[in-house]
């Protein structure tokens, strides 16, 4: 090797050494680093709950739907709480809230 290229064998693996101890930090703590990845952590785990919280409900929507498709007595159900509907023989009273 020629004296000129000697101190290069050295210098150059030394200047990425610090270039990395410097520049990883410093992209670390970006905006777009170590706090960005945090609050995207934080938002991924409300999607996760939000995606439970509407899975147990399309599930209970399913069963409520074979119900009506199945059980007469889930349809009268209906009919009385929502519609408040009454059959011929019975007595309704209402009293004032």
């Amino acid at each position: 090797m020629s004296a000129y290229l000697r101190p290069l064998v050295w210098l150059l693996p030394l200047a990425l050494l610090v270039t990395s101890v410097v520049l990883v930090p410093v992209r670390m703590l970006d905006a777009q680093g170590l706090p960005r990845y945090r609050a995207l952590k934080d938002e991924l785990r409300h999607v996760e709950r939000d995606n439970e919280r509407l899975s147990r409900e399309v599930t209970e929507l399913s069963r409520e739907v074979e119900a009506l498709r199945s059980d007469p007595a889930a349809i009268e159900r209906l009919a009385r709480d929502e519609l408040g509907m009454v059959r011929a023989n019975e007595v309704v009273f209402q009293f004032p809230e």
